[in-house]
């Protein structure tokens, strides 16, 4: 049985479950630890599953989510839809603006750059602190990658904005490398949808501990920092791979 296929009846144990049909225990234990034992697997396998250690924790959680099946389908396809697509090698996604990102991300030779990606369109709705940390993480590795393949060398416990200087400057997107006012303009704000990514991070994702009065993140913060990491991270590869060919 392939990945893809284990991935499938996964999911279909799982709808079973989640509308009173028949669903085997063990078998879903099996699969769930095969799917940790893999990082590919484990990095786009839904929250829900990896912390679900079996079907009755399953169950405690969707009988409470959604009270009709086909809420509890859609969700659950929804859910799967990252890990099952990225096994298909389908790159397709559920909103337009994600599809954009999905196309140019899918081109770049970086296969864990497009699984943060993934992973974070998959942890938005149901895990926004995780979608957070995994949208910055996106575009750190994205930055990481062009400095790597410029062959600049860098600290690797840099923070985001230091790592978006130093690409900025391999991009020609640097403020200071223009004299035009609308391009500096456009550039820093660039620098400053960057920044406020590391800001949110801090302020409200899992990334730090949380005292009793720690603001907890909403899905639109999620959403919101998800589709600018999205954004930005399509932006630097873009702007990477033409100045690529523009030197061949």
């Amino acid at each position: 049985m392939t990945k893809q296929e284990r991935a499938e009846l996964l999911q279909n144990l799982l709808l079973n479950m989640a509308t009173d049909g028949d669903a085997d225990g063990s078998e879903y234990q099996q699969l769930r630890q095969e799917m940790l034992r893999d990082q590919r697997t484990r990095e786009l396998l839904p929250r829900f599953v990896v912390t679900s250690r079996d079907l009755g924790q399953f169950w405690s959680f969707i009988k409470y989510k959604f009270s009709t099946y086909q809420e509890r389908r859609e969700y659950i396809w929804e859910q799967f839809r990252p890990l099952i697509d990225s096994l298909e090698g389908v790159r397709t996604a559920s909103a337009p603006p994600d599809a954009d990102i999905d196309s140019a991300l899918a081109q770049y030779d970086a296969e864990h750059v497009f699984v943060a990606w993934q992973k974070a369109l998959a942890r938005r709705f149901d895990d926004p602190d995780g979608a957070i940390t995994s949208a910055r993480t996106l575009l750190e590795s994205v930055c990481k990658h062009i400095l790597d393949e410029a062959g600049v060398v860098y600290n690797d416990k840099m923070d985001l904005p230091k790592l978006y200087h130093l690409t900025a400057e391999q991009l020609n997107m640097a403020p200071s490398q223009h004299e035009e006012k609308i391009f500096k303009q456009i550039l820093g704000g660039c620098k400053s949808v960057v920044e406020g990514l590391g800001a949110l991070r801090n302020k409200l994702s899992d990334a730090h501990g949380k005292g009793k009065q720690g603001v907890k993140p909403a899905e639109r913060h999620a959403a919101l920092a998800v589709n600018l990491a999205g954004s930005m991270a399509a932006f630097f590869v873009s702007s990477w791979k033409e100045r690529q060919a523009g030197a061949e």
